[in-house]
């Protein structure tokens, strides 16, 4: 589809993907993050927008094409490195305080399904954000929707629930590692001292 058009599912034209993207960056409960990873990044519509939050953003897709467009897309954000690599049989060294899974992970057989949930949880530092967003309608090559993602996520350790926004068309779920001690991580409200 890349091949055939720079932009195939018009995400940086369609008002309905913009209000995703917004309302997803919108519901990360920090400020600002020191190291993201977002795989499958497709044309780097949402890594735009995780660049302006992050100090360092680290995209990848598994398609040339769309690897090239993120490129081009976030010349302007010298702390964006986009690769070409296909999760999760290929995963970044190092650890990440936020991790975006969007429009990705119905997809997966229930094998790499766990297999990746699996290594997210393991890159994601103490304390850190996992933020995942997903088309929520029945689609032929989708092998469930946003709300099966969620109830998968459900089952994940070492994982904490801390919002889930739920329309008909996506799902959209923020989940948190503990801290290192074992404790939650503070809320919004909590890190501003308003509680």
């Amino acid at each position: 589809m890349y091949s055939g058009a720079e932009d195939p599912w018009h995400l940086a034209e369609r008002w309905y993907e913009r209000r995703k993207y917004d309302l997803t960056v919108a519901a990360l409960p920090r400020e600002r993050y020191r190291r993201a990873f977002e795989p499958a990044c497709s044309v780097g519509e949402l890594t735009r927008r995780l660049a302006v939050r992050c100090d360092a953003v680290l995209a990848c897709d598994r398609v040339p094409e769309a690897v090239s467009t993120a490129r081009r897309r976030t010349r302007a954000y010298p702390q964006v490195d986009v690769e070409q690599m296909a999760v999760p049989g290929q995963w970044p060294e190092g650890t990440f305080d936020l991790i975006v899974l969007s429009e990705l992970l119905y997809y997966l057989d229930d094998t790499t399904l766990r297999t990746l949930l699996e290594r997210a949880v393991t890159s994601l530092e103490p304390g850190g954000t996992l933020a995942t967003v997903h088309w929520n309608h029945p689609v032929p090559e989708h092998l469930t929707t946003g709300s099966g993602i969620a109830d998968a996520l459900a089952d994940v350790p070492g994982l904490r629930l801390l919002a889930d926004h739920r329309e008909d068309d996506f799902v959209l779920q923020i989940h948190q590692r503990p801290n290192a001690d074992g404790s939650r991580p503070a809320t919004p409200a909590e890190q501003e001292g308003l509680t």
